[in-house]
């Protein structure tokens, strides 16, 4: 494996990539932020930019009134006949939903719902007749139904795009060999067959692939022997909870798997600070079957940094609010991020808060701060119960940990109008078998030419594990009164 592993750092689940030419397109969930499902691109399949975001407008999806782990759940994007088409389900919220746009950065369409589809994870594929078939997963997530969270298996139907409707009803297909909610199925015309691949053993430890293949895409399946053909479970690999795989031919012409997948530390390697990320895998072909190598860790080497001065014209599109568009809570303004406060804090559902994802396990994030004009800095977010602060205003300098039923706060005084904020992801101190946790964050600010830390939390708080949450850490930008301007904001991280 020469790739790098992850592929995409970070808050980047349910990978589905496409090839079109000799460019890839690359898209991933995003729950209850915006903007949603962003789009990566790549020509050689180490290096990828985000281009842009499927949706970017109030209305594409309707994040704004969904619980927390409901909205953007696994796209599945495809291209055909000079169109991009991406489905995926907004849970809790407006349903199953197609998106089309003649290029990958966008503007993309409203997105139209299904109808006669209840279920998540859905895949798109065209037979050789040119008809459309949607696969999914029954998991039903339309809250207003008696049977809601009902799991009926993996389901099939023809669809029309032009009208997003079902044209038949859903039937049963192969739904696996008996792991715990299958799910994430995608089929593929390879040869004389048609193979699905999906998910099974749920998104934590217990995760895998399996592939069965049949003749015609509504079956019958055969599944392949030895199925999961890919799991990390009961193994002390280093990435856990590998699943939720998507095929595509490689940029040298080899089969490859994307896929997510988990990094976690501490002495039972319990805690995944990051949540899920894409990772990627080759796959070999014998007899008709695919089969797939272990996924390997192959982190990129050295330092990554990066450095916002608010200077562009528009804000960069690796920026994410919660259940609004960042848009709605801040503006860039005279080379500075002004950030207004609502009145809400961190532990709403909506709070002031812009953020970006934390790419690396060891990661520091800086900012400098004005608050002549009100409170608020930094923030480290898995959502409204789990998060970790550091702000400014009214004369103190405020750290806070918050967690379900605890907060910790210290407070130092500090009157100056400018502070330069820090919030600092490390290796817990110790021996490997002394390490309980997945990191320490420290909340720190330079006071008097000084940094100074006001408080060491434990990381394992703020992981995939404790949270519960299907996201991953997002580090940003917080106003709680009046408004902040951010002159800039600084990332360094490496996976040492």
């Amino acid at each position: 494996m020469t790739l790098p592993n992850p592929l995409l750092p970070g808050f980047n689940p349910d990978p589905s990539v496409v090839r079109v030419g000799d460019d890839f397109y690359l898209a991933t969930s995003t729950f209850e932020y915006l903007p949603g499902v962003p789009i990566y691109h790549s020509r050689d399949f180490v290096t990828w930019t985000q281009v842009g975001a499927v949706a970017t407008r109030v209305g594409q999806l309707a994040v704004e009134d969904t619980p927390t782990a409901g909205g953007a759940w696994a796209p599945t994007i495809r291209y055909r006949d000079g169109l991009f088409h991406l489905v995926i389900t907004d849970a809790f919220g407006r349903g199953t939903l197609h998106f089309t746009a003649e290029r990958a950065e966008g503007p993309w369409s409203d997105g139209m719902v299904f109808d006669g589809i209840d279920g998540i994870d859905p895949d798109l594929v065209w037979d050789d007749e040119g008809n459309a078939y949607l696969t999914f997963s029954g998991l039903r997530v339309n809250p207003a139904l008696p049977t809601f969270m009902q799991h009926r298996g993996l389901l099939q139907a023809k669809v029309d795009l032009v009208e997003a409707r079902a044209l038949e009803t859903p039937r049963s297909i192969w739904s696996g060999v008996g792991g715990q909610f299958p799910e994430a199925p995608h089929l593929y015309h390879i040869g004389d067959w048609w193979y699905l691949v999906i998910a099974e053993g749920g998104t934590e430890r217990g995760h895998g692939v399996s592939v069965a293949r049949a003749h015609s895409p509504e079956g019958p399946f055969e599944a392949a022997a030895g199925n999961p053909l890919l799991t990390a479970r009961g193994t002390d690999r280093p990435i856990q909870n590998t699943g939720h795989g998507d095929l595509v031919l490689g940029p040298d012409g080899e089969w490859l798997l994307v896929l997510l997948g988990v990094r976690p530390r501490s002495m039972t390697r319990a805690f995944s600070a990051l949540g899920r990320e894409t990772f990627v895998t080759t796959v070999e072909w014998a007899d008709g079957w695919p089969s797939f190598e272990p996924v390997q860790l192959t982190p990129r080497e050295g330092v990554v940094s990066f450095r916002d001065d608010f200077d562009a014209p528009e804000l960069d599109p690796a920026w994410m609010a919660v259940r609004r568009t960042p848009e709605s809570t801040c503006a860039l303004s005279g080379g500075s991020l002004v950030v207004r406060a609502d009145g809400s804090t961190l532990s709403d559902l909506v709070p002031a808060f812009v953020g970006r994802r934390q790419l690396h396990q060891t990661a520091s994030v800086r900012a400098r701060v004005d608050v002549s004009a009100g409170a608020g800095g930094l923030a480290v977010r898995y959502d409204e119960r789990f998060h970790y602060s550091i702000v400014a205003g009214a004369g103190q300098i405020v750290a806070r940990g918050a967690i379900p039923s605890f907060e910790r706060v210290v407070g130092l005084p500090y009157e100056e109008a400018i502070v330069e904020l820090e919030i600092r992801s490390r290796r817990p101190d110790g021996e490997a078998f002394e390490a309980r946790t997945s990191d320490v964050i420290e909340l720190a600010a330079v006071v008097d030419g000084r940094r100074t830390v006001l408080l060491e939390l434990d990381g394992r708080y703020l992981s995939s594990e404790t949270a519960e949450s299907f996201t991953g850490r997002v580090v940003g930008l917080v106003a709680l009164e009046g408004s902040i301007a951010v002159e800039w904001f600084d990332y360094e991280g490496t996976d040492a």
